[in-house]
């Protein structure tokens, strides 16, 4: 029969148990429903569109990185800090200041032009200061490259991906089409109408085939950033020494691009003795996740064949000790020092409040919370074939309104669901004609940036842009929500013509048959101005035009005061939480330099004994991973006499009591392991 002890413990432990559940639930659930918007948006372009694919990744790994953790968390979340109470409040009080300054960031992202970015550099920024909050600073150091590794979530920056990707494709097609002239193909290089290198094949019969363009899809550029998803991985899991682990990385990159430059080679020779069509069918085939494949199997193979490094075992660490009974008092081996019995996870009334505070924090921040995208309620924009029938724009005094074609042509290149125009046609002789053009896309990435497109991806190719940038700025349309949009002013330089476009992101609800669906929506306005001197009065046509359209779509939802306050300020508040956040670590930093030349002086008033078992501390974490053992061997070394493991761990106990020294949970290869260190200078 259990006895009533046993059955005691039994409850305390369920109890607890279900206590850490709760703290873990409550952490996943508040970041989850915080930034649900942006990861729902984050992943929908990646399952519907291939540049971002490999973002579909990142929860895989995330999960594998904390399954990977969860002997040294099973460690270290129940550890309580053992530090004076002027420091020992600093990791609460930096989480604090972490998960504010992420939320300030995030409000003010979402009064910006481009929110998504800067809620997904939030993301990480919260998780890590509330980990402080719920759990202690051991626990967010296990977690730091998890967390980290949510900053890949972050939509990389298009500047930087049509620089590397224009490098890339031309550097990409030049080999290629080397590679293809020595194998006695006759090929020459051009560029296409789009700016893009392009390789033209001619058969021995003079068959001319189809020029195969190397834009950035083709360059490898997206691939390369999904490569460097689990190039990253395979460097943090190996277990080795660092400078292995940094040439992985590196020898990554030029592997990825090599591999790359083999693949648009073979297209083109199946191109030449097949057909092109079946050519390109095998490009969307091999895509970016077969490349991203091979390119890590590669690495994997240098990885063990080259550098023999282990990554997915771990070192034999043979331990007789570690089986035997006579540890269990301990909870940790005292011959290799793994631990094999954790501390519990109690619950405490801290605990408890925390959790209860942050949850009603969060659902306060639900409440408040500033959305992606203006959401428009008014009557959907209803479908039928190809054709859109409903009322998309409303009348604007002064103008007549007209629909104009579908620009099927754009669709193909740029591969929108749909792009339509329209123009405002002015009924008085002192008003310009507005065009507006409609893009519609199940997905936010096939909507591009007009001065990126113009200016910013002619240049990347090494192109003259046909345009100059006269003016760019960012001009609100509505309080609330805000709606921000973009004015580009540009000269076409081609034909000497000054052009305007007001240009902003909704999100909007589409009728097709009976099923009803939202879509991401890009609308431009593009008025032509005679002269420099019409520029301003044009500029406050588009903008009383495009406030009629949004007052029109109707935003489903508005923001609250306080957010709108906390939004238009977001920028000096997260400057000021950072600035306080900063200014914490630096009087953190002074307090524990103060406390270990405290610790110092304490330890000139040990006994000689004390000090010799102080000293063997030092040395040890110098050399070696400071473990009971360890620190044995060199006190032998030390004082050249023999103790027992019992005695010796007692005086450790007894100078731990002091602040001299303490005990911490090592990581040796995610393996917790029972260490002390000094606290001295």
């Amino acid at each position: 029969m259990v006895s009533d002890v046993e059955m005691l413990k039994s409850v305390h432990l369920n109890r607890n148990t279900a206590f850490l559940i709760l703290k873990v639930t409550a952490t996943v659930g508040v970041v989850a429903a915080i930034f649900s918007q942006d990861l729902l948006i984050i992943f929908s372009d990646a399952i519907q569109g291939e540049t971002t694919s490999y973002l579909l990744a990142i929860p895989f790994i995330f999960v594998y990185l904390i399954y990977r953790k969860r002997k040294m968390l099973r460690a270290v979340i129940p550890l309580e800090s053992n530090r004076p109470t002027s420091i020992k409040r600093y990791p609460l009080i930096a989480g604090i200041l972490l998960s504010t300054t992420a939320m300030l960031l995030y409000w003010y992202g979402s009064y910006t032009f481009t929110p998504l970015e800067y809620h997904i550099i939030a993301l990480p920024i919260f998780t890590a200061g509330l980990t402080l909050i719920i759990f202690n600073p051991q626990t967010l150091r296990q977690l730091a490259f998890p967390i980290l590794f949510l900053f890949f979530l972050a939509p990389p920056p298009s500047e930087i991906l049509y620089n590397l990707g224009a490098v890339f494709s031309a550097t990409s097609a030049e080999a290629s089409n080397t590679l293809i002239t020595v194998l006695g193909i006759s090929s020459r290089l051009t560029i296409d109408d789009y700016g893009n290198p392009a390789i033209i094949i001619t058969r021995p019969d003079g068959t001319v085939l189809p020029a195969f363009s190397v834009d950035i899809t083709c360059s490898g550029i997206y691939s390369l950033i999904g490569f460097l998803v689990f190039a990253v991985l395979i460097a943090y899991i190996i277990r080795d020494k660092l400078w292995k682990k940094i040439a992985i990385i590196i020898i990554g990159f030029p592997l990825i691009y090599f591999l790359n430059i083999v693949r648009i080679t073979l297209i083109l020779l199946i191109g030449y003795f097949f057909n092109s069509e079946l050519a390109i069918q095998i490009f969307h085939t091999a895509g970016g996740w077969i490349l991203i494949f091979f390119g890590t199997l590669f690495l994997l193979t240098i990885s063990e064949k080259i550098f023999k490094t282990q990554i997915f075992t771990n070192p034999k660490r043979k331990c007789s000790q570690c089986i035997l009974p006579s540890i269990s008092d301990q909870g940790f081996c005292l011959e290799c020092g793994r631990i094999t019995k954790p501390k519990p996870a109690l619950m405490r009334k801290t605990d408890i409040i925390k959790v209860t505070i942050i949850a009603l924090s969060a659902i306060m921040l639900m409440s408040i919370q500033a959305p992606v995208f203006a959401l428009i309620q008014g009557p959907p924009i209803v479908v039928v074939g190809s054709d859109i029938i409903s009322d998309v724009l409303p009348p604007v005094s002064g103008y007549n309104l007209h629909h104009l074609y579908y620009l099927t042509e754009f669709e193909l290149k740029i591969k929108p669901d749909m792009e339509i125009a329209y123009l405002y046609a002015p009924t008085e002789g002192t008003k310009d004609p507005i065009f507006v053009a409609i893009d519609i896309a199940s997905t936010r990435s096939p909507l591009h940036r007009w001065e990126v497109c113009l200016i910013k991806w002619p240049l990347q190719k090494g192109l003259q842009p046909k345009v100059t940038e006269i003016e760019l700025k960012d001009i609100q349309l509505a309080q609330n929500p805000p709606i921000i949009s973009r004015y580009f002013a540009f000269n076409r330089t081609d034909i000497n013509q000054i052009q305007v476009v007001l240009y902003w992101y909704e999100i909007a609800t589409f009728k097709a048959e009976s099923a009803f669906m939202q879509k991401h929506v890009k609308i431009s306005l593009i008025a032509e101005p005679e002269n420099m001197e019409a520029l301003p009065d044009v500029q406050n046509q588009l903008i009383n035009v495009a406030k009629a359209i949004a007052d029109y779509w109707q935003p489903i939802k508005t923001w609250s005061q306080i957010t709108m306050i906390i939004s238009q300020n977001g920028a000096p508040l997260t400057a000021a939480t950072a600035t306080i956040l900063i200014c914490t670590t630096i009087l953190y930093a002074i307090k524990y330099r103060q406390l270990k030349k405290a610790n110092t002086n304490s330890f000139m008033k040990l006994s000689k004994p004390s000090k010799q078992i102080v000293n063997a501390v030092a040395e040890t974490e110098k050399q070696q991973t400071p473990t009971l053992k360890n620190i044995m061997t060199v006190y032998r070394k030390i004082t050249h006499r023999k103790i027992e493991p019992t005695y010796f761990l007692g005086k450790l106990y007894e100078i731990e009591k002091i602040g001299i020294i303490e005990s911490y949970t090592a990581n040796v290869y995610d393996e917790p392991t029972q260490a002390w260190r000094t606290l001295m200078e």
